[in-house]
């Protein structure tokens, strides 16, 4: 990920308009649908949007996507085994039938085992004296080692996570978004509030994973330092920049028409595609940053943290992403200041602040303390908000109803309630 300077908004007249001739916009159509090849809808099946003749209006969901895909086998399989013929099968199944039968690849391909391999396998991973040094001076220190239970889950990378995350700290000042409201014309903070909880709702219809949130915001930001944008195109920009987070993070992606649907038909399928395609022209198709998010993740595993903590963390950075205040801190302050938060609020350690957490996170109990208490404010606040979508998704059971807790306080540094 190399570091990019981002460059400032050219100043524009108010509504300032360029008239774009007819034949010019059918062009610019056409050439449009011929670019997007690289951003064709991936994860879903566009025949099972069909059922029994009838459009699905609903968006595919990964939970409804994974129930169409089941009843498209169940059925599949019940056509082709009835009375013992095989029958004909309806062409919006057979795209569901497309997956290699599950083999016992072990039994198959499996070469007999030779006494170097077995030799290999039963001798134990070897520690470096760097790395014993270093596991020490942790040890002496205070640190707890997090990684300890990880050594044979391949997908939790305690070999080089550590090395990854130092990595990330270096790059998250690249994806930093400026100071960009004063810039903007049309747009204030409270503008863009109501977008990100709009935009916090849809999340939660289309079932997305935590990721995508969080990029969508990041390159709602990005976008809005590099471009002047007008009032009437706000809304355009968060379907877009949704879009393109859904298509980076998940596996059942939601369509175009989805979008369309959820905003109330107020854009066309060519309006957001086109919007598509600017933000990714702007931004140089640069979307690998590590977001909140990412940071969030491995603190709380460095905060030893359990359900209700995780929920209230999440809370805490939700309401920091909407806060347009918010956007000069650092993703790493913001994932950590809300780690902090939410130790402070729950009270659950004696001390909120460990120095395992301090050496993950790589900052100090003050140097949190002024994102904290924004963190905080927030949330007492957050009752009596118009914009209360984040507070009622987390004063539900299944985030453990965090929302409803009485707000932390700050006395001399200390948090008490």
């Amino acid at each position: 990920m190399a570091s990019r300077t981002q460059a400032p908004i050219h100043q524009q007249q108010r509504g300032a308009a360029v008239p774009v001739p007819a034949q010019k916009q059918k062009g610019a159509a056409i050439a449009d649908s011929k670019n997007r090849k690289a951003l064709e809808d991936i994860g879903n099946f566009a025949n099972l949007r069909i059922t029994d003749g009838k459009q699905i209006n609903r968006p595919i969901t990964r939970s409804f996507g994974a129930q169409l895909l089941a009843n498209a086998r169940g059925e599949a399989a019940a056509d082709t085994t009835k009375n013992g013929q095989k029958q004909v099968v309806q062409p919006a199944l057979r795209a569901a039938r497309k997956k290699p039968p599950i083999r016992n690849q072990k039994a198959e391909f499996q070469k007999p085992e030779s006494k170097t391999s077995r030799a290999s396998s039963t001798k134990k991973k070897a520690n470096s004296l760097s790395s014993v040094l270093t596991a020490r001076s942790k040890i002496a220190c205070g640190i707890k080692d997090i990684d300890v239970g990880d050594g044979e889950n391949e997908l939790a990378m305690s070999e080089y996570v550590e090395d990854l995350y130092k990595f990330y700290k270096q790059n998250e000042n690249s994806c930093q978004p400026i100071d960009y409201i004063g810039s903007q014309i049309e747009i204030n903070a409270k503008m863009r509030a109501i977008l990100v909880d709009w935009l916090v709702e849809v999340h939660q219809k289309f079932e997305l994973m935590p990721e995508t949130l969080y990029l969508t915001v990041n390159i709602i930001d990005r976008y809005l330092s590099l471009e002047l944008v007008h009032r009437k195109e706000l809304q355009l920009v968060g379907v877009g920049a949704m879009l393109i987070a859904c298509k980076y993070e998940e596996i059942w992606a939601p369509e175009v028409q989805d979008f369309i649907l959820i905003s109330d038909g107020a854009y066309t399928r060519v309006q957001v595609l086109r919007m598509e395609k600017k933000i990714l022209n702007k931004l140089e198709w640069s979307l690998t940053y590590p977001t909140p998010y990412v940071f969030i993740v491995r603190f709380l595993k460095a905060a030893i943290s359990d359900k209700e903590m995780e929920s209230m963390t999440f809370f805490f950075a939700e309401l920091a992403l909407m806060h347009y205040s918010m956007v000069r801190f650092c993703p790493s302050m913001l994932a950590a200041s809300a780690v902090y938060a939410a130790c402070c609020t729950l009270k659950k350690k004696s001390t909120p602040w460990s120095k395992t957490l301090e050496y993950h996170t790589s900052f100090s109990e003050e140097q949190l303390m002024e994102c904290a208490k924004l963190m905080l404010s927030f949330h007492s606040s957050a009752q009596e908000s118009k914009l209360s979508v984040i507070y009622r998704k987390y004063s539900k059971e299944e985030h453990g109803s965090v929302a409803l807790k009485a707000s932390a306080d700050f006395k001399e540094g200390t948090a008490v309630n």
